[in-house]
């Protein structure tokens, strides 16, 4: 989609807001357009030496004209607010619900919070929308209007009229695609130093070193440069728009101040005439200045809707949420793999191939292998976080892709390697607020995981508030508190990467006892190094 149809798609959301602006614009537009009829007649009475009734009803309507050209504006801002309000409530909520469900494969050579942080193109969307819209509109009809006007003073105008929208739309077709091209590749660079920056800070105590510091700066010059290159080419585009404007505007005041003077001097026009088609003159000269301005403008949104838009295009995943089979209330299933075969994007060597297995419900069971084996790949495909290149996955007997995903995923406990908390408390994060989890099964599940001592210790206990990443407190309390999060629902199956290597030896083997205990029907499924999972778990998959 380009990025011009993006911009029409966001338009056709909200068009009946839009109806609103544009009809609000063009009663101002008509009551403007009587306002230098009416600063004519006040002229002649002037001129005529004569002040009567006529003259101040005369004064009283044009200044009724211009208060309620005001109170139009005001409403027309008062629906562009609501219109930035609802773009940005729209923004929010749809990357957070496509988040979420992005195929994996969509990720892959992607750094998650980056794309997130295209967030903030929402603003330049609203202010941008708002404005264009605002300012576009009325300029367009005060130069139509205008055109109408001056055309009643005589039919040269008309003329000039066509002749004056050839050339806008010219100059705009001359401008357009490269000022879009430059725009989006200064925008791509300047998403780099924003990037570059926030892997300094997450790197900072790394970036510390002399000989570091030096390369992030070095780097960083590097970016910045790049930047600096292509939006010294978008403002040349800029540039060339603006010399095209005052050559315009120069040529469009002579012209008009030529003809209408001949006029006068020709006895086709009236002073009174000649000064209301001088305001009218000076109000197109203005639109068009404004249509220009907005220009650079619409260049801005257009580059933000096409970021934002990247997101959106990204594939999700396929839910089946009408299918007709069932997982079952079971405390566990089976999984089955036949010639299971997965490849990462652009990759010619599969990572996994041809792998066939079968999982008892309730079995326990432990992935080894070499490092590169393919063990984190196959415990995600088995989670469904990947969906295999070729072969099929059964579930209970049932082929995968026939099971709805989004129930089969409230049926798991997934935790991946290095998960970590995100921004809430210590409750939110096991917990999710889920109304139907009481706090007799949170503590019960602290105790399980050994965290209970943990929470004890913190002033705040669950309510205790976790940065991102969890920073304030150590790794193995961040691994208990994913374990807790990962049994809270009771699932019917575990998916473990490394949940407790960072955990001490007698806190790790207490916790393995519980996973693996035949008093827990749930089928696990652990990727670890640590020697007593294979002790624990009945089976053991060794993938080469």
């Amino acid at each position: 989609m380009t990025p011009l149809k993006r911009f029409k798609k966001l338009i056709a959301l909200d068009k009946k807001d839009i109806y609103q602006i544009f009809l609000y614009a063009i009663f101002a537009g008509i009551i403007s357009l009587s306002l230098p009829l009416g600063i004519q007649s006040i002229i002649n009475f002037i001129q005529a030496g004569k002040i009567s009734t006529s003259w101040m009803v005369l004064v009283v309507i044009v200044v009724l004209g211009v208060s309620l050209v005001g109170i139009l504006k005001i409403m027309q801002f008062r629906i562009s607010e609501n219109l930035q309000q609802k773009i940005f409530v729209r923004s929010s909520f749809e990357l957070a619900y496509r988040f979420p469900k992005i195929k994996q494969s969509e990720y892959y050579n992607q750094y998650p919070p980056e794309l997130a942080n295209r967030f903030f193109d929402t603003l330049n969307i609203q202010k941008g929308v708002s404005k264009l819209l605002l300012d576009s509109s009325t300029a367009l009809l005060q130069i139509l209007f205008g055109i109408v006007l001056l055309s009643l003073y005589h039919s040269f105008f008309i003329f000039f009229g066509v002749i004056l929208l050839v050339l806008l739309y010219f100059i705009y077709r001359a401008n357009f695609e490269i000022g879009l091209t430059t725009s989006l590749k200064e925008s791509k660079y300047k998403y780099k130093v924003a990037h570059w920056l926030q892997e300094i800070a997450r790197n900072h105590i790394s970036f510390k070193n002399v000989h570091a510091f030096e390369f992030s700066l070095a780097k960083n010059d590097a970016i910045v440069s790049e930047y600096l290159g292509y939006r010294e080419k978008h403002f040349k585009v800029l540039k060339k728009q603006f010399i095209q404007l005052i050559g315009f505007k120069v040529l469009l005041t002579a012209g008009l101040l030529i003809v209408g003077g001949l006029l006068v001097l020709n006895q086709q026009m009236n002073i009174g005439q000649f000064v209301a088609a001088e305001i009218v003159i000076l109000s197109i000269i203005a639109a068009v200045e404004k249509l220009f301005s907005g220009l650079e403008l619409f260049y801005d949104v257009l580059t933000s809707l096409e970021k934002i838009g990247q997101v959106v295009d990204m594939e999700i995943e396929e839910n089946n949420v009408n299918s007709k089979y069932s997982l079952g209330e079971n405390t566990s299933f089976s999984i089955e793999t036949k010639d299971l075969t997965y490849y990462y994007p652009n990759s010619e060597l599969p990572t996994i191939s041809g792998v066939n297995l079968k999982i008892e419900a309730g079995d326990k069971v432990v992935l080894k292998g070499e490092n590169g084996s393919g063990k984190t790949t196959l415990l995600r495909l088995l989670a469904r976080l990947f969906e295999p290149s070729s072969g099929t996955l059964y579930i209970n007997d049932t082929n995968s892709k026939l099971l709805s995903l989004e129930a089969y995923r409230s049926k798991i406990g997934f935790i991946a390697l290095n998960e970590s908390p995100f921004d809430g408390t210590i409750y939110e994060n096991i917990t999710n607020n889920n109304p139907a989890i009481t706090l007799e099964q949170v503590h019960d599940v602290l105790e399980k995981v050994k965290l209970t001592e943990n929470i004890k210790n913190l002033p705040k206990g669950l309510d205790t508030h976790l940065f991102p990443q969890g920073k304030q407190i150590n790794s193995s309390v961040i691994q208990k508190i994913m374990l807790a999060r990962c049994i809270i629902n009771n699932p019917q199956v575990l998916f473990l990467e490394d949940p407790i290597d960072k955990a001490d030896e007698t806190t790790a083997k207490a916790i393995i006892d519980f996973l693996t205990s035949p008093e827990n029907k749930w089928t696990l499924v652990v990727v670890a190094k640590h020697p007593y999972w294979e002790e624990k778990c009945n089976k053991t998959i060794a993938l080469v």
